[in-house]
């Protein structure tokens, strides 16, 4: 083992000596590199990644949680305002579960758990009304924590009394809310506005003007009403929502069925509409015929009267002897002979349909709609063939008819549905392309750079070391070639006694030693004194 390491380090050392600066200081730097480069693998791979497990907490509570990590031989790291604790991005998620189950973080404040928890125990009223307020502002604070820029809130409410007195009035509800914002954060109006009402809906008997809300600055945000600006400026933004919202079903429905006739690439759709977003209320009184065909009614009540004469008399005046004309079924006469007359008339009451309708209009009305269809034809042809954009016009038709409404009772010409139709064939100069989304890796990709560099550097110094064993060996062949020209014209010098003893015999015998244990010596000395010769 030790001759093994002895000629290894002896290999080693010849190597070194044998190669020129130039060689041995990029052999030095690349070796540094090499190094360097593992040395940053070695970090960068076994480093951990701490996140957050739990943020916004109080003191208690952080050196609750780091008290916990630290019996279980878990590391982790506090922020420097100690609201935030941190660990290995490995065991986040376990760590969640496993504090929970154990009910940490366990703050000091008093939720509506504690009822459950004390369920079995007895209490005074007060104690129970105590228990109950400060529930009640540690739910609203929790709720008033979900609010973005808020980081804590506290919450003072105020409770009346119950009275004894069936005659008294009942007091109302004060609430104090302080809240902890984020640096450069400002509450807008609709948010404060929302603010109140979270805090009046949470709190029984706690109107609006009972409320008072304030930062860490002392900066007090009050209750505004929204102006008639801020309203139009809504309802503006809702109709327009509405507007995008059925444009985009539309689109959505047409590059689904198109797409699946064409390609779901070679289709774009472009939807327009005009909607009107008038609102009408109206009070109709009707009254409509029963039979409409006859224009009659129901009879609900019938009167007959009947009248009969019979004396002596003239004629009537307005009546016409023998005809009835003014007198019905009158009997004609002559001077003072005895007539005969009679009247019949029936009184008819009919009721008729009473219609009372409130009607509401729908708040918006598709009033017109442009369909832009532009399609990609297939790969070798120029266009679609006619046929299929008919058949695709058709499609498009059928879907404006039933979108559109009926103009006084009259469903809309061909001309009128294809002046909102729009169907062109030409090839796309560029598509959209959707970018898959990349899942992160467990290895950081500047590693993998990382890992292409060494490797480059590698290959750089194999190839310097590769010439340069070369550059050695052809250097050693010339002198090889050199010496033995040399030999050739110098004269024979007799070998040495093999045997015998002497000064000869001696110096023989040392340079045979030399020659097996140290065969580089052995040949250094020859060249030396070939040189010398």
């Amino acid at each position: 083992m030790n001759e093994t390491i002895a000629r290894y380090k002896n290999g080693i050392q010849t190597y070194w000596t044998e190669r020129e600066p130039g060689q041995k200081r990029w052999l030095i730097i690349g070796f540094i590199l090499i190094v360097f480069m593992i040395v940053a693998l070695t970090y960068f791979s076994t480093r951990q990644t701490y996140v957050p497990l739990y943020s916004q907490l109080s003191l208690q509570e952080t050196g609750q949680i780091k008290e916990t990590l630290d019996s279980k031989g878990i590391s982790s790291r506090v922020s420097k305002d100690g609201m935030t604790i941190e660990v290995p991005e490995s065991q986040v998620d376990s760590l969640k579960v496993e504090l929970a189950a154990e009910g940490i973080p366990q703050s000091g404040s008093i939720d509506y758990t504690v009822f459950s928890d004390s369920s079995g125990f007895g209490m005074t009223d007060n104690e129970f009304s105590v228990m109950e307020r400060a529930a009640m502002q540690t739910e609203i604070s929790n709720l008033i924590k979900n609010i973005e820029g808020v980081q804590n809130a506290n919450v003072i409410i105020t409770l009346p009394e119950e009275s004894v007195w069936l005659n008294s009035s009942q007091e109302s509800a004060t609430a104090a809310v302080v809240l902890d914002l984020k640096l450069g954060t400002q509450l807008d109006p609709d948010r404060v506005k929302g603010l109140y009402h979270l805090i009046s809906k949470s709190v029984p008997n706690l109107p609006i003007e009972n409320i008072v809300i304030s930062d860490q600055n002392f900066n007090n945000y009050t209750y505004e009403s929204n102006s008639y600006g801020d309203s139009t400026l809504a309802a503006f933004e809702q109709q327009r929502g509405i507007q995008r919202e059925i444009e985009q079903d539309m689109t959505r429905n047409l590059q689904q069925m198109l797409g699946t006739m064409i390609g779901p690439d070679k289709v774009l759709i472009s939807v327009t509409t005009d909607i009107d977003f008038t609102q009408e209320n109206r009070t109709e009184q009707l009254v409509e015929p029963v039979d409409e065909e006859n224009m009659e009614g129901i009879a609900v009540s019938v009167e007959r009267i009947a009248e009969a004469y019979t004396g002596e008399g003239t004629v009537p005046e307005g009546g016409t002897a023998g005809t009835g004309e003014g007198i019905p079924n009158y009997v004609e006469g002559e001077g003072n002979e005895n007539s005969e007359w009679e009247r019949t008339e029936d009184r008819i009451n009919n009721e008729v349909n009473r219609i009372n309708r409130e009607i509401t209009e729908s708040p918006y009305q598709i009033r017109n709609v442009g369909l832009q269809v532009m399609l990609e034809p297939p790969e070798g042809m120029d266009t679609i063939p006619a046929q299929q954009i008919a058949d695709i016009q058709q499609i498009l038709g059928t879907i404006v008819r039933t979108t559109l409404p009926e103009v006084n009772g009259e469903q809309l010409t061909q001309d009128e549905v294809n002046s909102k139709i729009v169907v062109t064939s030409h090839q796309f100069a560029g598509k959209t392309v959707q970018a898959d989304t990349e899942i992160g890796q467990a290895i950081p990709t500047w590693l993998y750079a990382l890992a292409g560099v060494l490797l480059l550097v590698v290959i750089v110094l194999v190839i310097i070391l590769a010439r340069s064993k070369k550059q050695v060996e052809l250097e050693e062949t010339v002198e090889e070639l050199e010496i033995d020209s040399e030999v050739a014209s110098k004269p024979e010098i007799p070998d040495l006694p093999s045997e015998g003893s002497g000064p000869a015999h001696e110096k023989r015998k040392q340079l045979e030693s030399m020659a097996k244990e140290r065969p580089e010596e052995f040949s250094k000395l020859l060249r030396s004194w070939l040189a010398e010769d």
